[in-house]
């Protein structure tokens, strides 16, 4: 019997409640719901049904059946566990760090006597998700190898792992997308009012035990890789003594480490976490038992209140801007480039308006100038900010921050600089630690929460999207850079969607045309954006709530693209609009 066999009878499985994690895949691109930051968690899945080994079973079929049988979480691994000639020999714990596999080869066997066989395990790596849930795009080819022994009654079992599967699991894509839910944990920004997503892959053994895995994960604390640039409420040593749903109510149960903790603030994490489980309407905090009431709500608190916390900020309609066909800067209106500002027409490209709309930033059409103007009623005087500071550098599009901070990065050949500009009437300063430095960066822009940056890489001539963090303590560090997806390899540029989600330009191999993506920044899968030919797209603009926009060239002349129908991803694109580089304000 081969692994695929294996396979086949594990994932003998019943429809449950609850949603995909969808890693990303080199060739797959999801045609379902698009990738959104407020999707729901526990849409149906499909759970594993493990397979017990049997007498008969040679020393491939048993490591087969082990792999397939780690992917239940069921009893803590209990099916898995009977492959092993010790239970001792394996300890994944609740929360295992995962190898993620494109596929497997069956696997083969390099030596075999009457009682020990060695068999070889290869394939295609994707990723890793770490204890803490963090995935890490990682494609390489992996070999494993499992040592068996036969036992007193003469039947085969596993007696060593290979090092990655001591402590941890080696999955495919197809195990995670059926075992893990892709969710948000939300933690505050340095300046304890706005929240900041933190991604990560949660297993999960049953709907029921979904929101009380879901609180545990907030009370861990982020990752480690986000850790430093956020903060919890929650006082360390919190536990969670329990979480009940009844009729859509939710009561969370906390330890006495809560008090004297801000009630409010424990409140817009919690309600926050709790919204993507669409059960949960309402929900009460309870410290040891004992009601608490944030000031402002009631005691049965809505699941969508502290829209204030909102990690994208104002999601109010915002109209786009556009460089107007006569090179004027402009307001979409009903599809019309209406001039805001006359003046310097043509001097600026790649737009970026301010958040309070006082200010616009760009570069100059070489790329070697920052520039800026002040957005005054009538006319626009544009200044350079900043120029290049070595032969042949380039800036990449400027992004504003919610507090007002003007961002950019210099880039010539393998080298780039990160460069902001604090507040109004300061100069540019360079970022001292920047993550980057030894890279060329194509494109670069801040999340609305101000916490975590989204860029295009140059990585040995494949341009890859990563994501760093911002951490602002004793001077500004940008680093600790992810790639977020192994799927697109030539992307062209991005902007933030929403607080999980990246509007992408790019292709995902070096023959296929460039197309929109949403790149969900969990690691979730990819999936397409809009249907018809799109010309030579060169940029893209996108903002909670609105259209994505695409600037693009087709036969010498430059127009923009929006859906047909925005609100249908499979809508196709329309490109009539005589204008360039759009974008959305802040």
């Amino acid at each position: 019997m081969s692994w695929r066999c294996v396979a086949g009878l594990a994932t003998a499985a019943a429809l449950l409640l609850g949603g995909c994690a969808g890693v990303p895949s080199g060739g797959r691109v999801i045609t379902g719901k698009a990738a959104e930051g407020a999707d729901q968690v526990d849409d149906p899945y499909v759970r594993l049904v493990p397979v017990r080994p049997r007498s008969e079973w040679g020393p491939q079929q048993i490591v087969s059946g082990f792999l397939a049988a780690s992917a239940s979480f069921d009893d803590g691994h209990a099916v898995a566990r009977e492959y092993l000639s010790s239970p001792g020999l394996w300890r994944p714990g609740a929360r295992p760090a995962v190898t993620v596999y494109q596929e497997r080869q069956e696997p083969e066997i390099v030596k075999e006597n009457a009682t020990t066989a060695t068999v070889r395990v290869q394939g295609q790596q994707l990723g890793t998700i770490d204890q803490g849930g963090q995935y890490i795009a990682a494609p390489k080819n992996v070999e494993v190898v499992f040592q068996l022994g036969k036992t007193s009654q003469g039947v085969w079992r596993v007696t060593a792992l290979p090092s990655q599967a001591q402590t941890g699991l080696l999955l495919t894509k197809g195990d995670v997308d059926r075992a893990f839910r892709t969710v948000n944990l939300f933690f505050f920004a340095p300046d304890r009012h706005t929240l900041v997503p933190n991604g990560i892959f949660l297993p999960l053994v049953n709907r029921q035990d979904l929101p009380a895995h879901l609180v545990r994960a907030l009370l861990d604390g982020p990752t480690a890789w986000l850790g430093p640039a956020v903060e919890s409420t929650f006082p360390s040593g919190t536990k969670l003594r329990g979480v009940s749903v009844s009729k859509n109510v939710a009561t969370v149960n906390l330890s006495k480490e809560a008090r004297g903790a801000n009630v409010e603030r424990m409140s817009a994490q919690l309600g926050w976490t709790l919204r993507q489980l669409s059960e949960i309407k309402h929900w009460r905090l309870q410290i040891e038992g004992e009601t608490v009431v944030p000031d402002g709500v009631p005691a049965t608190q809505p699941v969508r209140a502290w829209q204030a916390n909102d990690p994208d900020g104002d999601s109010s309609n915002k109209n786009a801007y556009v460089i107007g066909a006569a090179g004027h800067l402009s307001q979409l209106l009903q599809d019309q480039p209406q001039p805001v500002a006359t003046g310097d027409a043509g001097r600026l490209t790649r737009p970026a308006v301010a958040p309070d709309y006082v200010e616009v930033a760009g570069v100059s059409p070489k790329g070697d100038q920052l520039l800026v103007g002040d957005l005054i009623a009538g006319s626009v005087t544009i200044r350079t900010l900043l120029n290049s500071s070595h032969k042949g550098s380039r800036f990449t599009a400027p992004s504003w921050d919610r507090d007002g901070r003007l961002w950019t990065v210099e880039s010539s050949g393998d080298k780039s600089w990160l460069w902001v500009r604090e507040r109004r009437g300061r100069a540019p300063v360079r970022v001292e630690h920047w993550g980057l430095a030894g890279r060329e960066v194509l494109a670069f822009r801040v999340s609305r929460d101000g916490v975590r940056a989204a860029a295009i890489v140059n990585m040995d001539g494949r341009a890859q999207v990563q994501i760093g963090r911002i951490v602002r303590r004793d001077g500004t560090d940008v680093g600790s850079f992810l790639p977020v997806s192994s799927e697109l390899g030539g992307a062209i540029d991005l902007a933030w969607r929403d607080y999980g989600t990246l509007a992408v330009l790019g292709r995902k191999n070096l023959d296929s045309q460039i197309l929109a993506y949403l790149v969900p920044v969990s690691g979730g899968a990819i999936s397409s954006l809009g249907v018809g030919a799109l010309g030579q797209p060169q940029s893209i603009a996108a903002a909670p709530h609105e259209p994505v926009l695409i600037g693009t060239r087709a036969s010498h002349k430059k127009q923009v693209c929006r859906q047909r129908t925005p609100r249908d991803r499979f809508s196709e694109w329309v490109c009539n609009i005589p204008a360039s580089d759009p974008t959305y304000p802040g």
